[in-house]
């Protein structure tokens, strides 16, 4: 490895992952110099103003983060002190159904229990003890699936209830709103709903949700990246934007590098590097269903028929449980459904300065197939539409980003897909390889550190966390 910088570690990326790693190295004592090829760092998690209305921030990608607050990595660093400042609604998820009836998730546990009526004992059950014991949990099940967990029971509880699929888990509750709340939640997994370990994320994100709220960055969910970089700074550390990154020899001269990107591009980029076994099955990886996304100005807010949605910093649409399943597996099968699944951020409920005036800023994004290249624009005004009667009316202003336009944005989301890869269950396991040290690559001092590796998905860090812990192994010897 070769280069005019020189460091003991590099990173090639500057999303969330690309910076945790970078600052759980720098925080060690180790020299780090950060790779960006865009001009802006941010990957998944950037903010403009300028998307529809100038003045109205919308967040691009990522925007709701129950996962950010309660990363285990992320609360261990002073990120209050370089700006970050979580904003909390008063209503974390509103799931409104057809006739009326909505499941409401609050960041209280006994709240929602409350609300939910029949099913509150149930939710109690189900989601109590690994809100209780949260910070366990998430310690073991936020990073590889080969090891020993050091907190047994909460995680072996935990993990038993994740391997049933959404559907199964959801009919332990007997009313349609606490089965289509949990459903919504469950469905960001983008997985077919009756697949096994499709419940993973619904129990996962639910608690992290009572554990830690669905808040969002105040200012917009660039404070996230613009916290993290402003610590690795702070501890020595360098960034440097517009640096493309084609293939190892390009490089500056380090002990180890980490890459933020999927396995297929650093095959592409590690070429005859990667040991033959290791291409081989970086090529094979597997990209997901896409995501949709249109960004709304909209005078006076979103008319919703449920009150509570009226409230809510997350607003999940879909129908019932069972519209729901249908919708997930016609998507995962590779056709649009004639009503995707819709989900709808309201995050200037919790910070209001992402307004302007009567004008509010709103994000949505649709699931449809890979690579979709239709419009979906008008699916999406439907499904709000019809939980919230005369909201076109109120639209000044659209921005649509199809597939193709996210993958443009964010070369990580291949064919829209914002995981990072499929989530099937063997993906969602052996991620991208079932192994004790899955960011491992095969080649001496490489380690991969994005969303493609334990845990997955998520504005959380603890990918980027983990594959620094297994770098430092390098630079320790």
């Amino acid at each position: 490895m070769t280069g005019s910088l020189e460091a003991h570690a590099v990173v090639v990326g500057a999303g969330p992952n690309g910076l945790a790693a970078a600052v759980a190295l720098a925080r060690e004592g180790f020299e780090v110099v950060v790779l960006e090829a865009a001009d802006e760092l941010g990957g998944g998690a950037r903010t403009r103003d300028d998307l529809t209305v100038p003045g109205l921030v919308h967040d691009v990608c990522s925007a709701v983060h129950p996962f950010g607050a309660a990363s285990p990595f992320l609360r261990s660093l002073p990120l209050e002190r370089h700006g970050l400042q979580w904003a909390h609604p008063e209503v974390a998820v509103a799931h409104p159904l057809d006739d009326g009836r909505v499941g409401v998730l609050y960041r209280d546990l006994e709240e929602t229990a409350a609300g939910l009526g029949a099913d509150g004992d149930a939710w109690r059950r189900r989601f109590g003890p690994t809100t209780a014991d949260w910070d366990a949990v998430a310690s073991d099940l936020l990073g590889p699936m080969v090891r020993v967990p050091r907190h047994p029971v909460a995680t072996g509880r935990a993990g038993l209830l994740s391997l049933l699929s959404a559907t199964a888990f959801a009919r332990g509750f007997s009313t349609p709103e606490a089965r289509a709340l949990f459903a919504g939640i469950a469905a960001h997994v983008y997985l077919p709903l009756t697949m096994p370990l499709s419940a993973s994320a619904g129990l996962m994100m639910t608690a992290a949700g009572h554990a830690h709220g669905w808040p969002v960055a105040r200012g917009g969910s660039q404070a996230i990246v613009g916290a993290l970089a402003s610590l690795l700074e702070e501890l020595g550390g360098r960034i440097v934007t517009g640096q493309r990154v084609g293939s190892l020899g390009e490089l500056p001269r380090a002990r180890v590098a980490l890459f933020d990107v999927t396995p297929r591009q650093l095959a592409h980029i590690a070429g005859d590097a990667m040991p033959a076994r290791g291409h081989r099955r970086a090529r094979k990886w597997r990209y997901g269903p896409g995501a949709f996304k249109v960004d709304y100005a909209v005078r006076g807010g979103i008319p919703w028929t449920a009150e509570a949605a009226r409230r809510a910093g997350t607003v999940h649409l879909a129908g019932d449980l069972e519209e729901l399943a249908e919708t997930e597996a016609t998507n995962h099968a590779g056709r649009l459904p004639e009503r995707p699944f819709v989900l709808v951020a309201q995050q200037y409920l919790a910070d209001p300065d992402r307004a302007v005036g009567d004008l509010v800023p709103i994000w949505a994004y649709a699931h449809v197939p890979h690579g979709y290249t239709g419009d979906v624009t008008s699916m999406v005004d439907a499904q709000i539409e019809r939980f919230a009667p005369g909201f076109t009316e109120r639209v000044v202003a659209r921005h649509v980003m199809t597939p193709a336009d996210l993958e443009a944005y964010n070369p990580n989301n291949i064919g829209g897909d914002i995981a990072g890869g499929a989530t099937d269950p063997v993906q969602l396991v052996a991620r991208p390889r079932l192994a004790a040290d899955p960011y491992a690559t095969g080649i001496p001092g490489v380690r991969l550190c994005s969303s493609s590796t334990p845990p997955g998905a998520g504005v959380h860090g603890m990918s980027g966390y983990h594959a620094a812990r297994s770098a430092l192994r390098v630079l320790l010897r």
